[in-house]
Formats: C-alpha cells, structure tokens, sequence
C-alpha cells in the first residue's frame, strides 16, 4: 500500500496560526506531510531559513493532532518546487487559500506546475474564516510598530517575534 506524500511550500517567515490551520487540515488528506521551508533571500526575510526551519518544527511539536511528530517532516528547500516535490517522493502539492487574489496567483501557479510534472496534483485548501486575514507580511509589520501579534500567530512566535523586534531586550511593546 503506497502511501500519500503532499508537500506544502511556503517561507514561514513566520508560521502563522492559518498555516497552523491548513497543516492541520491537510494531515487529513495525506499520510505524510514535507513542510518545505523556502529559501528565499530576495524577500528579505526577517528570520534566516534555519531559524523559520527550528520555528516550524516547533510549531509542529505542539500541534496537539495525533502522530503530528511522526507523520510532518520540515525541511529547508532552494529548487524549483517540483525538483522539490519529486526529491520527497511527494505526489500531491498543499496549498492555502485565503482570498480570490490568492486563488489567481495560485491557479497560474498550478498549471506551471502541472505542465513540468502532470503526476503531481495541487489540492487547495480553503483557509478557514478565523484565519482569511492572516499573512505573514502583516503579522511583520503589526509586530515591528510594537502592536499586538498574539491574535495571529502562537504564543511561541510570539515570542521569538518579540525578541527579534525588541533587539533581544526585554519586552518593550508599545500599546495601539
């Protein structure tokens, strides 16, 4: 019996609670899940692939769903996605969606995909209404003008984001 191995790519930078959402959602839909961390310097990211590589891990840890440790691997990635997907031996692609602009971006994305390897599906998964809103982008800049992220993100992002924004200080945070 084979079983289903589904990818979903993203930076993380950070994890948030609708990435949270989705893993959640697709472990319901594959055997195993890779969690490829992308390698991506030219978005400036706020934390080094390693460190979002240690955060989603983390998150992974203490995702309360039955064998999340077993059946979630976390690996950094720099290829194209579906060098990616065809190393992990992964026959399905893992994406969120969140809005209609989203579904654009991902529906050309998908058919770029389909064209280099056709054995590969993209499944999209909805992202539920507590979550539509989240983008990492936001979660940034909400939490670098001293606002309050915890609504967005776990309280251990929340507390990296923290020691990242506040220079490793102690807790500096303004009220809005």
């Amino acid at each position: 019996m084979s079983r289903r191995i589904g990818i979903y790519p993203g930076t993380f930078d950070p994890i948030t609670n609708g990435h949270t959402d989705i893993i959640r959602r697709a472990l319901h839909v594959v055997d195993r899940l890779v969690i490829g961390v992308a390698r991506n310097d030219g978005k400036g990211p706020l934390f080094s692939t390693d460190e979002r590589v240690d955060i989603v891990r983390d998150e992974i840890a203490h995702l309360g769903e039955p064998n999340a440790v077993e059946r979630v691997e976390v690996r950094p990635f720099s290829s194209l996605l579906m060098s990616f997907a065809e190393e992990s031996g992964a026959s399905v692609i893992v994406r969120g969606l969140r809005a209609v602009s989203d579904f654009e971006y991902e529906f050309q994305m998908a058919g770029m995909n389909a064209r280099l390897n056709p054995r590969i599906e993209t499944v999209f998964l909805m992202a539920s209404d507590r979550f539509q809103f989240i983008s990492s982008r936001f979660v940034k800049e909400i939490g670098a003008l001293g606002g309050d992220v915890s609504h967005f993100v776990s309280p251990r992002v929340t507390a990296r984001l923290l020691d990242r924004f506040n220079g490793g200080q102690p807790e500096r945070r303004r009220r809005r």
